[in-house]
């Protein structure tokens, strides 16, 4: 189940998660969070859905079929994010990945400031992974990411400090040939996994993508470790097919 927004420009959000969980033989169920007027350079509108229909989406589907695995993306506001980790906690769904959208790329903030805090308090704990991208990792944290050890640093915070079960930083937003994203479960040290940069201007969605991706593998039983490898190569392979526009 993926409990987050619309886009409509497909790229993203649910369109997207659905779009992951059919390419891994897994049905997706939804329950939508938001309405989104946008496209793959900018958000133009959002409209939040009631935090009691978020509510009524997640018991509705759950009445029926219990999901393998859920993920979160896009909340909007601290209301629904409370509703979610009621649900979450009521219906005690697990596996549980987090993918913090936060703010769109374009600079349009996608979840409240009273949002976040309540994200940080509520569903963090709850996240069997967390997925921030640069920008999220240092809402969360509190503290500036910007080169890998601080990537580190901002993995090892949200597990240790923060509760998750893991964290896994990704670096696509750092300049240079190689991608760097960061793994930390508590257990060991963080271990970076490194990938030649694809070079391509459309790659919105990316990270909602991984996000279900990752949650689609747990949802057939796999192991997190292999799951985040499998999805991160899905991605790759969804990036190098993309139009650069040239």
């Amino acid at each position: 189940m993926t409990i987050a927004g619309s886009d409509s420009g497909g790229s993203a959000g649910i369109q997207a998660d659905l779009r992951t969980f059919q390419n891994f033989g897994v049905l997706g169920t939804t329950a939508i969070t938001a309405i989104t007027a946008q496209n793959s350079h900018r958000v133009v509108r959002v409209h939040p859905i009631p935090a009691a229909m978020v509510r009524a989406q997640i018991d509705a589907i759950v009445s029926e079929r219990r999901p393998a695995a859920v993920k979160t993306g896009m909340l909007a506001t601290a209301a629904i994010v409370h509703a979610v980790a009621r649900a979450i906690g009521d219906h005690r769904l697990r596996p549980f990945v987090l993918d913090p959208v936060l703010i769109a790329t374009s600079g349009r903030r996608l979840l409240s400031r009273d949002g976040t805090t309540a994200l940080r308090r509520t569903l963090l704990p709850m996240a069997d992974l967390v997925t921030p991208n640069l920008d999220e990792a240092a809402a969360l944290t509190g503290d500036p990411v910007g080169d890998p050890a601080a990537m580190e640093r901002a993995a090892r915070a949200l597990v240790d400090r923060h509760g998750a079960r893991a964290a896994l930083v990704t670096g696509g937003h750092l300049s240079g040939s190689i991608v760097i994203d960061v793994f930390y479960d508590g257990h060991a040290p963080p271990v970076l996994h490194r990938a030649p940069r694809i070079l391509r201007r459309r790659t919105h969605g990316t990270g909602c993508t991984l996000s279900a991706a990752i949650a689609a593998h747990l949802a057939l039983g796999r192991d997190l470790v292999l799951s985040i490898a499998d999805a991160r190569a899905y991605v790759r392979r969804a990036i190098r097919s993309l139009d650069t526009g040239s």
